[in-house]
């Protein structure tokens, strides 16, 4: 990480009351403020922009008690998960990652057609339709009407409800409880993360294990990902912080995985404290978290200054490509993308479209930007000197789809960990 000028020696104080979500202690300190800024899957259509748009402040603590890095509620999850934008099932490479996890737990966990998986924010069924076809009972759970109504298309039974210890109870008793959970990249998204870890306690059989996946707060704070801080991402997430709320219901983490998918996540298996015997990894972890200081309240230090730099460093890019009489296009239209845009103040003179492979989104704008959203197609068609990749994590995939763009001349841009011409 580039050393910042006059670097501040703690976080910046709050200037708000708040108590955290996990420990219910004051906060207190200041991780990141990137302004204020709409719901970053609430996408506008042609009506829409003729009426005027909602901003929350977009602001992050690190608690002093337990070091979680938590954003504020201000959107009600009611608001943000009932009607969603996101579809797992249009990545492809998120699809790959999928397969392959449903592949290696079931061999890991002896998995066969007596058992019983349940996936929290289950979304479109792209995971859970793997286990389907070994002839595993599944279970989907996920608040969005929208996605769970694709997924029972494709043969995955799925529940529409937010997750919680009712739910559990009321799923346990009429399912049986789970073999496995699955909860991938959903724990950093519930606004009552004790609610949601004691419903996995609850849900989960004796012997059971869950899996958790999550993007590691390591690599947000050592690769600059401001841009994975959103209003529907609650919590910010360490092996020590989730360590704190897995112990307060009676779980424990027994292996973890490090894994590169968004830009640097954890895989954490997890079972009830005492069931399974654990792995050298936990504490392998714990101790590299220790050394990026993550223990230790002053390691949260100066990271407002790092967003700020490539914010500056974007923008220069940008304006310097503009004045070159390049034309730029963006790729994608993920919830890092419309934080990275609405913070840098990006709008369509510097960024006049981009697309998304997401027909939900084609025809739309972006929130804030008003960015318009297109086809693929597009890119093709209109030829430009330089696209911008806002889902930076999937760099690789994109640029495999767009290679026509090297025949023209031309060239891939990524925001993160710096701006950078691939």
């Amino acid at each position: 990480m580039a050393q910042a000028i006059e670097e501040p020696r703690a976080p910046a104080r709050a200037t708000a009351a708040a108590t955290c979500r996990s420990c219910g202690a004051p906060l207190e300190d200041v991780f990141a403020d990137l302004g204020v800024q709409p719901l970053c899957e609430s996408y506008v259509d042609e009506a829409g922009l003729h009426a005027p748009e909602v901003f929350y402040p977009l602001r992050t603590y690190v608690c002093r008690e337990c070091l979680l890095v938590q954003a504020q509620d201000f959107a009600p999850a009611e608001d943000i998960y009932r009607e969603y934008a996101y579809f797992s099932s249009y990545s492809t490479s998120w699809l790959e990652h999928a397969a392959r996890y449903c592949r290696d737990a079931a061999a890991r966990e002896g998995l066969s057609a007596d058992s019983f998986v349940v996936e929290l924010a289950s979304n479109d069924g792209y995971l859970l339709r793997n286990f389907v076809a070994m002839g595993i009972r599944v279970l989907g759970i996920d608040p969005a009407r929208n996605v769970a109504e694709v997924a029972r298309g494709k043969g995955v039974p799925t529940l529409a409800e937010f997750f919680g210890t009712g739910l559990a109870r009321q799923v346990a008793t009429e399912h049986g409880r789970a073999d496995l959970i699955v909860a991938n990249n959903v724990l950093a998204h519930v606004p009552d993360i004790n609610d949601f870890v004691g419903g996995v306690a609850e849900l989960l059989r004796t012997d059971g294990v869950a899996s958790f996946e999550f993007p590691h707060l390591h690599e947000l704070i050592r690769q600059r990902q401001f841009d994975t801080i959103y209003h529907e991402h609650f919590s910010y997430l360490s092996l020590y912080a989730v360590e704190k709320v897995l112990a307060r219901h009676g779980l424990e983490a027994v292996d973890v995985e490090r894994l590169p998918t968004h830009g640097g996540s954890l895989r954490l298996w997890v079972a009830h404290a005492g069931a399974r015997r654990t792995a050298p990894s936990v504490p392998e972890l714990r101790e590299v978290e220790a050394r990026a200081g993550l223990h230790d309240l002053s390691g949260y230090s100066g990271f407002q200054a790092e967003v700020a730099h490539v914010k500056r460093e974007l923008l220069k890019l940008l304006i310097g490509l503009h004045d070159q009489g390049l034309r730029v296009a963006g790729y994608g239209a993920p919830g890092k993308g419309n934080t990275l845009l609405n913070y840098c103040g990006v709008g369509p003179e510097l960024l006049p479209y981009t697309v998304d492979r997401n027909p939900y989104k084609q025809g739309k704008y972006l929130p804030g930007s008003r960015i318009p959203i297109h086809a693929p197609e597009v890119i093709a068609e209109d030829r430009p000197d330089v696209v911008l990749i806002l889902p930076w994590n999937l760099e690789a995939e994109i640029v495999a789809q767009l290679s026509d763009v090297r025949d023209w001349g031309g060239r891939f841009v990524v925001p993160i960990p710096e701006p950078r011409f691939v």
